[in-house]
């Protein structure tokens, strides 16, 4: 049993086990952060950015299957995990993220190459695709709002203010303190455990996240992404955003939206008037899949990915 936790931990601090995973980690230098990513396979480039409280493994279905007839690379994005873990919270505003994620398929020796994100990865992926439209073939979201779509729906939709409370805790000094109590266990009920009754997750996979969060500054570096970008409902210290410019926010490639429609975080408005913002969308949504559509239905979500990029 000892032998077999400790695997675990080397597994997820991304070393070589004894019987080797298909996938390679490395590291790359790049906008002035070093980034651990895992590889695997040859040819056109798919990045996959994960999400909040996740990292590199929460692409772990995916890697394999898009593997086949692509270059699959799923970062740590920085702040979490094995990537570098800037101090200050202006150190993860989206302009950074967003070049962390250029810089890097250069690094890699690509220009053009499909972005798929979940969560806080899509959100990137978003911005990415607004900022640098001439670097994807094409662009796939799973659970997460346009932009400007997620402002409209926290200034002024009651049931997504009342789900996005959480965004408020997490911007809170208390966010690390609260979350890492008692092994975890929050993050764990909230990401694996109805995974972990279900067989979706293994106590292996509990063990690699929380190799994750346990990483020195990790919490904090994934937390700063929504102290950044001052992400929540409105408060008396955060009024309502101002109203987007659909001109400054138009996704100009072909895009897919999967949609887990139990998600609770982040309600189906949120999909309300998208095509205003990405001309070329595809949705596909998903009415028995929640926020982790992704390790719920793998092979149903590969299936919408391959279908899209074909």
């Amino acid at each position: 049993m000892v032998n077999q936790i400790a695997l675990l931990f080397v597994f997820a601090a991304g070393c070589a086990l004894a019987a080797p995973p298909p996938w390679k980690h490395k590291y790359a230098e790049v906008n002035g952060v070093r980034l651990h990513y895992v590889t695997q396979g040859k040819g056109p480039l798919i990045v996959f950015l994960h999400g909040f409280p996740e990292f590199w493994y929460e692409w772990k279905d995916q890697l394999p299957e898009f593997a086949k007839d692509h270059r699959a690379v799923a970062p740590d994005m920085r702040g979490y995990n094995l990537s570098e873990k800037p101090p200050g919270v202006d150190r993860y505003q989206m302009k950074d993220l967003v070049e962390d994620v250029r810089a890097l398929a250069e690094h890699l020796g690509y220009k053009k190459f499909v972005l798929v994100g979940h969560d806080w990865g899509g959100g990137v992926a978003w911005g990415f695709a607004i900022a640098h439209p001439e670097y994807l073939e094409k662009l796939v979201i799973v659970n997460c709002p346009h932009p400007a779509i997620l402002a409209r729906e926290l200034a002024g939709n009651p049931a997504q203010q009342k789900a996005s409370q959480y965004m408020l805790l997490f911007r809170s000094a208390q966010a690390e303190q609260m979350l890492s109590a008692n092994n975890y266990a929050g993050l764990v009920d909230a990401v694996l455990g109805d995974g972990l009754k279900t067989g979706v997750f293994t106590q292996a996979d509990k063990q690699a996240y929380i190799a994750a969060w346990s990483q020195p500054g990790a919490l904090t570096g994934g937390l700063n992404y929504y102290r950044a970008a001052n992400l929540g409902p409105p408060t008396p210290d955060s009024p309502v955003a101002p109203a987007a410019d659909a001109g400054g926010m138009m996704v100009k490639v072909p895009t897919l939206v999967i949609w887990g429609e139990k998600d609770t975080a982040l309600l189906t408005g949120n999909l309300d008037g998208m095509d205003q913002f990405v001309p070329n969308l595809t949705v596909k949504r998903i009415p028995d899949g929640s926020h982790w559509v992704i390790h719920e239905k793998p092979e149903l979500v590969n299936g919408y990915i391959r279908e899209f990029i074909r």
